[in-house]
This record gives structure tokens, C-alpha cells and sequence, in this order.
């Protein structure tokens, strides 16, 4: 089977995972995928494959030399975003894409106007939907490059390595997909999450992030006769939201710029509560934005009395670069292996999370690989097979390098 059967086979798998659900995984048709997923491995002659009740799915490539070898890991996550469908996808392949606009079906097109990225594919073989789900290819594409990867070491005995051992796991588009990963069973020394964008893509560094809940109470008096009386929780809203620093929201930040983001209101006049999310790479940064939102909290209530507002912050994830730096080799290996495979690198800070971020600070140093997808999370999602192909190149050579580690 190649890599387009393999990633095509994902596709028919509705995996979308839910941000409303309490359940591991939180929904159960990943499991259904997770099943075949498993089946697949064992079928391909991998060992110790197993899945845990959770849906996590461990496997290992043995070693062929018998030199003394670091295991080394690859990680990919089946679930797909609850943004867009995941049901009854309908994916297309584009041969030899002419730089032109791509009729999706009827009154949908996939256009370089709106997506320039698209002309970085000229002559290549895309994957495309129909425009009515997304396509999945974040991360079904990793998991298709990190098995045909394990099957062409098989096949060529003479490319040396050591012990691979690969993992899939749910719900990463939660945020929950390392909560329940069993870093000690899978006993990697590093490993990389295969689950970045288009092709070259390295990625080391991520956000830290915290979350924030604001709640602000007021006092509802008849408006008739508020005066001196009201306090009206819309505007105590509406005044917070005035304190924080104009500009620092995700739609005016690029790069390195932290950010904090309004997630939603829910407010009336006795109380407006507000959900951020607060984003920064640097630590200092991230530190001085939470203590921003508790000085704006300390504002409300110095003007209107205590407990006027009430602020809960929660750290979410670190930036996993204090992790990597220490062992910097892991990244090192990676552009070797790029150059190695007429891939340029691009390495570029996340703006966002990954599993591996958890799973470094789990002490599983674990950087991010692209995967080859473009326009994640929605109907225009496409995939070039000749960077699926790519990919799976590199993780070949990397595994190759790490033998010489």
C-alpha cells in the first residue's frame, strides 16, 4: 500500500473529537478508527502493539543493529477538529495542479487569490474535499507518513536503526491528547510529533498559555431610579475590557507577539462573566500578562468595592523550548535530516500548542514535523502527496541518524 491509499483508507473515518465531552476519548468513534488503526500495525509486522482503553496506541519497529541505540519515537494524533465535518469527506486528487482556482463542488472554490499557499504546489498532486468537511489530513497525513515510514524500514534491512516506537493518540484538537499519554511506557529517549504544516516545517518553541475567568458583579435597581445605586455588570464588562493594552489580541500579533484573546461574554446587569485565553513565548511575558489581568481585576474593585470582580487564572501549557535547549541535538538531527532530503527548513515558533509541548515538559522532549497539510480545521484543507512523501523521507533519515547518535 502506498502513502495516498493509506492517508485516503483515514479519511473514510469520522473522528472528530468534542470539546463538550467528559469522556477519554471524547468521542467514542475515535475509538473505531483507533481499532483499525491497531489492526493496521500488527498487520505490518510492528510489535508490542497495543491500545489502552483510553484509545492511546503504542507500537515498536524492533531494532536491526546491534550497536547500542537510543529509542526514539513518533507521534501522530487521529482525532480532527470540532470546527469543521469530519463525516462523509469526500476527498479529490488534483494531478499536476496548474496554479489555477479549484472547483471544489458547485459555488466552491479553493482559489489562490484566497489561498496563495496554494501556488507553492504548482505540479504537485493535491488532496482536496469537496468543500462541504474539512479533510483531516491534521493528522490522519502524519499517521500515513509515520507507518509507511515503519514499513520501508522494514522492507530495506540495510538502512540500520534502532528500536522506533510510534504512538497515535485522540484528542490533541482538545487539548487533551497528552494528558493520558504513558510516557514511560512508550520509554523514548526523544521523540517528534509528526503534525506540522506544509512542508520544511520545524518547530521547537510554542506558547505559553493560561486561561483566565473573569466574573463581574453588579447591582440591578430599577433604571428609573438607579442613580447612586446600579452598578451594571455590561458596562463593569465593557470597562475591564478597556484596561487591558489596546492591540496585544490575536488578530493584531504575528511571530514572537504575545496576546490576549476574548473568547466570549456572557453578561447582563447583575453579572457579565468573560473567558480569555492569554498567549506569550517568552516566560517573562506570559508571567507579566497574568499579573496585567489580576491589576486590572484589583482596578474594577478599587472603583466599585471588593468582589466586585473576581479573577481565576489557570496555566494551560509552557513553552517546551526550556525542555528542548538542554538536549538542542533533537532538533539538530532533524535539519540534518531535512538537508539531507532536499527539504528546507523552516523553523518558526508555534503560535499555539502541541502535544509535544506537554510531552517535554513530561520529560518526553518531543519538537513538531510537519505533516504537509495546509488550511487546517476547515473545507479549503488540502494535502500535496509529493510532501507526504517527503515526509516520510525524513523520518526515515532521522531514524537512520539516530543509529549513529
Amino acid at each position: 500500500m502506498n502513502i495516498t491509499e493509506r492517508f485516503l483508507n483515514y479519511t473514510a473515518f469520522d473522528t472528530q473529537s468534542s470539546e463538550e465531552s467528559q469522556t477519554v476519548p471524547s468521542t467514542s468513534k475515535q475509538l473505531i478508527f483507533a481499532e483499525y488503526l491497531k489492526n493496521e500495525l500488527v498487520k505490518e509486522g510492528l510489535e508490542d502493539v497495543e491500545m489502552d482503553e483510553k484509545g492511546y496506541i503504542y507500537a515498536t519497529l524492533r531494532s536491526n543493529t546491534d550497536s547500542e541505540v537510543p529509542v526514539i519515537g513518533f507521534i501522530s494524533h487521529y482525532d480532527t477538529s470540532p470546527d469543521c465535518s469530519g463525516a462523509g469527506i469526500k476527498p479529490r486528487i488534483v494531478k499536476n495542479y496548474d496554479g489555477g482556482d479549484i472547483l471544489l463542488s458547485e459555488g466552491i472554490v479553493s482559489s489562490p487569490a484566497k489561498f496563495p499557499e496554494l501556488l507553492e504546489h504548482v505540479g504537485e498532486d493535491l488532496i482536496v474535499t469537496d468543500g462541504k468537511t474539512l479533510l483531516g489530513a491534521d493528522d490522519k497525513a502524519g499517521i500515513a507518513e509515520i507507518i509507511q515510514a515503519m514499513c520501508f524500514l522494514r522492507d530495506h534491512p540495510e538502512i540500520k536503526h534502532g528500536d522506533i516506537r510510534v504512538a497515535f493518540n485522540p484528542d490533541e484538537e482538545i487539548g487533551m491528547g497528552a494528558h493520558h499519554f504513558d510516557v514511560e511506557k512508550f520509554g523514548c529517549k526523544w521523540a517528534y510529533t509528526i503534525d506540522g504544516g506544509d512542508i520544511g516545517e520545524l518547530e521547537y518553541e510554542n506558547f505559553n498559555a493560561a486561561s483566565a475567568k473573569v466574573k463581574l458583579h453588579g447591582v440591578s435597581v430599577h433604571p428609573g431610579y438607579a442613580k447612586g445605586k446600579m452598578i451594571n455588570a455590561n458596562r463593569l464588562a465593557a470597562e475591564f475590557m478597556a484596561l487591558l493594552p489596546e492591540g496585544e489580541t490575536p488578530e493584531n500579533t504575528e511571530g514572537y507577539e504575545g496576546f490576549y484573546h476574548l473568547l466570549g461574554i456572557q453578561s447582563g446587569i447583575e453579572l457579565a462573566q468573560l473567558s480569555y485565553i492569554i498567549r506569550d513565548h517568552d516566560r517573562e511575558r506570559f508571567e507579566n500578562r497574568k499579573k496585567c489581568m489580576l491589576t486590572c481585576a484589583d482596578v474594577i474593585n478599587d472603583r466599585y468595592g471588593d468582589g466586585t470582580c473576581e479573577i481565576v487564572l489557570n496555566d494551560q501549557y509552557y513553552n517546551m523550548k526550556e525542555m528542548i535547549d538542554p538536549c538542542k541535538y533533537v532538533v539538530d538531527m532533524v535539519i540534518e535530516a531535512m538537508n539531507d532530503c532536499g527539504v528546507q527548513p523552516q523553523v518558526k515558533p508555534i503560535r499555539g500548542g502541541t502535544d509535544g509541548a506537554q510531552l517535554s515538559f513530561k520529560g518526553l522532549p518531543c519538537p513538531n514535523i510537519f505533516a504537509g497539510g495546509v488550511n487546517f480545521h476547515g473545507p479549503y484543507e488540502f494535502v500535496s502527496i509529493q510532501v507526504m512523501e517527503k515526509a516520510m523521507q525524513v523520518i526515515v533519515r532521522i531514524c537512520q541518524l539516530a543509529a549513529r547518535h
